[in-house]
């Protein structure tokens, strides 16, 4: 039971109980009447416990932040937000929102490793198309040969030596890159995702920028909603801080809370901590300026979201055919660790 409790939930799955939940809420259901008869419609499913556990710590405590919070099964980021929601009063948006998060996590998710299965077999097939021509094709080869009576001259013999390295080394290439990808997609569906995505981000610099973007649109939304519901620009930039999973950000918001403490001013903060881009401080600076950060924060979120969007479709688009032109140069070594041990063969007879 410890085990299933630690076992994260997918995508898909997190974006179906959010619109659950904000479905109860849009109807006028008490929450805790609402989970229960979630509770009751999952019983029988994988969820089942699951959801019991939450209709039970809603029953219970009043509060959907307290019921999810100790369960090891929701990721920090929706708990953290459902916390904001109940805060600011607005935890049906909240949980609409997180519905199109989880959502679009779960389309962009499914379209990298669509993009990345068809190369994967590929290089699966390739390794093992090296592995028997290497084990069991050029020792046959080299038995014809000897049976004939003959035998390799050196300019032969350094050839199939320099093919079999070249054939072996292509095929240790293709096998780890097959295991880091499948081990990459495995961790993305447990605990480790964020570790995973934070040391992907460090080798590959266009995922860092989109995750400095979806960090942006994170600190836009939670502020404006946190402003817009009253909440002291202090208050507001403590839970902002708590939601994000990326520390470079954290600390970011964490400076601009410093710099009020202080004496400079919101817009000024911001514009130190280099959280947005240049012209979108300067944005910030007119809202603050007429007393409208919370609408032009709201701007900057949708506007970010919808640039992550596209960096994702656009990085996707280029996974396949970057793959492929990666493997046929795998192909090119691979003919010529064969072709060499061939053409060391043919020359000696």
């Amino acid at each position: 039971m410890r085990k299933q409790a630690m076992k994260a939930l997918s995508a898909a799955e997190l974006s179906t109980f959010c619109g659950q939940v904000a479905l109860i809420l849009e109807a006028g259901l008490p929450l805790y009447d609402g989970m229960e008869t979630l509770a009751g419609a999952e019983q029988d499913g994988p969820l089942g416990e699951i959801y019991a556990a939450a209709s039970r710590g809603v029953t219970e405590t009043g509060s959907l932040y307290e019921a999810l919070k100790t369960d090891g099964h929701w990721p920090e980021y929706l708990v953290e937000m459902v916390q904001i929601g109940e805060r600011s009063g607005q935890l049906e948006s909240v949980m609409r929102g997180l519905e199109e998060y989880y959502a679009r996590e779960d389309r962009m998710r499914s379209a990298v490793v669509s993009a990345v299965t068809y190369p994967l077999a590929l290089g699966g097939m390739l390794a093992v198309i090296v592995l028997i021509l290497l084990w069991r094709v050029l020792p046959v080869f080299r038995r014809v040969l000897s049976s004939m009576g003959g035998g390799l001259s050196d300019s032969g013999a350094a050839m199939m030596r320099v093919g079999a390295a070249v054939g072996w080394i292509v095929l240790a290439l293709v096998a780890l890159v097959v295991i880091a990808v499948l081990a990459g997609l495995v961790l993305l569906r447990t605990r480790h995702r964020d570790r995973v995505i934070d040391l992907v981000q460090r080798l590959f610099k266009p995922l860092r920028s989109l995750s400095q973007k979806l960090s942006a649109a994170r600190v836009a939304s939670v502020l404006s909603m946190m402003l817009r519901s009253g909440f002291p620009m202090d208050e507001a930039l403590e839970m902002t801080s708590r939601v994000l999973t990326d520390k470079n950000a954290a600390a970011k918001v964490e400076a601009v809370r410093q710099g009020l403490e202080a004496g400079q001013g919101f817009a000024e903060s911001i514009g130190l901590a280099h959280i947005f881009s240049e012209l979108h401080e300067r944005m910030i600076k007119m809202g603050a300026a007429t007393g409208r950060e919370d609408q032009v924060l709201a701007k900057l979120s949708t506007l970010y979201e919808e640039r992550v969007e596209e960096d994702i479709t656009r990085l996707v688009s280029i996974i396949e055919p970057t793959l492929v032109a990666l493997l046929s140069i795998v192909i090119g070594a691979v003919l010529l660790s064969v072709m060499l041990p061939m053409a060391g063969i043919l020359s000696s007879l």
